[in-house]
């Protein structure tokens, strides 16, 4: 019996993302989703909607709409004011 060897058995997950090119960009995805459900956890704990969240932050619905969906590119600093305009602070950390 032929068998091939699993080159992925013993390796972690992270490994194979590295392999398959995809580790950083999924780490970008996880971080943002991470953010936005802990903004959409705030809000709701302080009975804020987008439209409040927006007139806070001194922008549109539609921009608070980016900011809150994990697909759609956003900078640290918006993340900050996200995190000002509920009264929170961003924190980044190295791990």
């Amino acid at each position: 019996m032929n068998m091939k060897k699993n080159k992925h058995i013993g390796s972690n997950f992270d490994d194979f993302l590295k392999e398959e090119g995809i580790l950083e960009e999924i780490e970008e995805v996880v971080a943002k989703k991470i953010f936005v459900f802990q903004m959409e956890k705030e809000m709701k704990k302080q009975g804020i909607d987008k439209a409040e969240l927006a007139e806070r932050m001194e922008t549109s619905r539609s921009a608070v709409d980016r900011i809150l969906d994990p697909e759609s590119p956003s900078t640290l600093r918006t993340f900050a004011k996200a995190a000002r305009a509920l009264g929170r602070h961003l924190k980044i950390s190295l791990a």
